[in-house]
């Protein structure tokens, strides 16, 4: 089979993240807000696939390059498709650690208003509570009860208060969240 028709487009695939889904898009002009956590998990994901993952693969296709015919080699082209995934994760995380802003919650413990970081419990208009933790766009897992907070739910809780009712518009219609309870992280000591 010729390579032409073998051959994968990687530059329409520049701005997906290894899973090939597209990246979390940041509204314009905005910051890429993260925890220190999550941060920290980003980087020690680019450390692990840039110091240990990518060499393992690079081994592996060499190996494979040096059995001969390349065109039906298994490990070969696996092993080429696994690295073109690594390094389109690199650049994804690369370029998110590089516009990053670390911001940490637990500066606000005590408070009772909404900001980045928040955990909170609301009721709906229904009656029913959820409580979700306001995080970064790279960050949040809703099977996890952690939305970003560019999300329409984060977006109409911020900067509201305990006891306070904020407006959401859904595709259901207009709801109305009351604001049950706010937490943070406690701050850490520091180190003496």
């Amino acid at each position: 089979m010729s390579k032409a028709f073998t051959k994968e487009n990687d530059a329409a695939e520049d701005d997906d993240d290894a899973g090939g889904l597209p990246a979390p898009a940041l509204p314009q002009g905005s910051k890429n807000y993260v925890t220190p956590a999550g941060y920290e998990r980003l980087r020690s994901e680019l450390l692990e696939l840039m110091d240990t993952e990518r060499p393992k693969i690079v081994d592996v296709v060499h190996w494979a390059a040096s059995n001969g015919d390349r065109s039906e080699n298994g490990d070969y082209l696996y092993g080429k498709k696994r690295l073109r995934e690594i390094d389109r994760r690199i650049r994804f995380l690369t370029k998110r650690l590089e516009i990053a802003e670390v911001v940490d919650p637990s500066v606000h413990d005590g408070s009772d208003q909404i900001f980045f970081g928040a955990t909170v419990t609301y009721a709906d208009d229904e009656g029913e509570e959820r409580t979700i933790t306001i995080m970064g766009v790279d960050e949040a897992d809703n099977a996890r009860g952690q939305v970003s907070w560019i999300s329409p739910v984060a977006r109409a809780l911020l900067k509201a208060r305990e006891g306070d009712a904020v407006s959401l518009q859904t595709p259901g219609g207009l709801r109305t969240l009351e604001v049950m309870k706010v937490r943070y992280p406690v701050r850490q000591a520091a180190a003496t």
